[in-house]
């Protein structure tokens, strides 16, 4: 066990967020400052995240998303749960997981 802290949030992302390669610059972003964790569209238009790295690696990746990344408009960034944990499960993999 490690004494390592991490940030974990689950998020919504609200607006014009499919079809504008937001999923594919996220995981761009996301592997670039340290963010682990997933992204995937929803059948209702919205876009939904699972996103563990250390706090400011986190608020960093919800400023990006507030800033209509790609192609993007967000009009709104839903956080829906923002938790520490001791422990990364998803290691160094930030991925793209099919629609629901």
């Amino acid at each position: 066990m490690t004494d390592e802290q991490f940030t974990r949030i689950r998020l919504f992302l609200y607006g014009q967020v499919q079809d504008v390669g937001l999923r594919a610059s996220t995981v761009k972003k996301a592997e670039k400052i340290g963010v682990t964790g997933w992204i995937r569209n929803l059948s209702d238009g919205r876009v939904e995240a699972l996103a563990v790295g250390k706090s400011n690696k986190v608020e960093e990746l919800l400023k990006w998303f507030e800033g209509n990344p790609s192609s993007a408009k967000v009009e709104k960034v839903d956080v829906v749960t923002k938790e520490e944990i001791n422990y990364n499960p998803f290691e160094d993999e930030f991925k793209i997981n099919p629609t629901i």
